[in-house]
């Protein structure tokens, strides 16, 4: 499986190459980064799980990462 982090901006429109790094509760899980595509989507292979999201540096979620996580800046 997979997540993908979906940015958009504050009016709504998806945010292109931000960057983006997730981070996995659990010593054994890590953390990943990638950018922004033109759709704002940013896929991870990673399976599901608590953790949290970054944009830029700034933390902007944490819980569940699972499926497409939507971000509104």
């Amino acid at each position: 499986m997979a997540v993908t982090v979906r940015v958009f901006t504050s009016s709504g429109k998806p945010a292109s190459g931000k960057r983006v790094s997730v981070s996995f509760d659990g010593f054994s899980r890590g953390m990943a980064s990638g950018s922004t595509d033109s759709n704002g989507r940013c896929t991870f292979d990673n399976d599901p799980g608590n953790g949290k999201v970054y944009v830029d540096g700034k933390e902007v979620f944490k819980g569940r990462l699972s499926g497409e996580v939507p971000i509104h800046l």
